[in-house]
């Protein structure tokens, strides 16, 4: 449930990316208008913070690295590196949901 919610906060912390990018080029174009930031501007804020926090969670549930975790965190700055990173932690198994939970059960003993 944690890794699904972190896919799910990648994709939308991308997506408020894009809804602020073009608030932003409304903005400070011929418009003129703030509409666009002024909605997508806390969407975004309250996305970013969600993407850490779930990074956190999943970085723990899975065990990763300190690098990973710290590029994790990183990829929230720049637009769109949330997916690219998502899909590239992905491929390399590390939103595996199967292992996490494979390590978290420990054998029972017997006898």
């Amino acid at each position: 449930m944690v890794t699904r919610l972190f896919v799910v906060a990648a994709i939308a912390e991308a997506g408020s990316w894009l809804g602020l990018l073009i608030g932003m080029a409304v903005k400070y174009g011929p418009p003129g208008n703030e509409l666009g930031v002024q909605i997508f501007g806390p969407i975004h804020g309250a996305l970013f913070v969600a993407y850490g926090i779930m990074v956190l969670a999943v970085a723990r549930l899975h065990r990763w690295s300190l690098v990973a975790t710290g590029v994790a965190l990183v990829c929230a700055v720049p637009p769109f590196a949330t997916i690219v990173f998502e899909r590239w932690a992905a491929r390399r198994g590390m939103l595996d949901a199967s292992a996490a939970d494979a390590r978290d059960r420990a054998p029972a003993p017997v006898g």
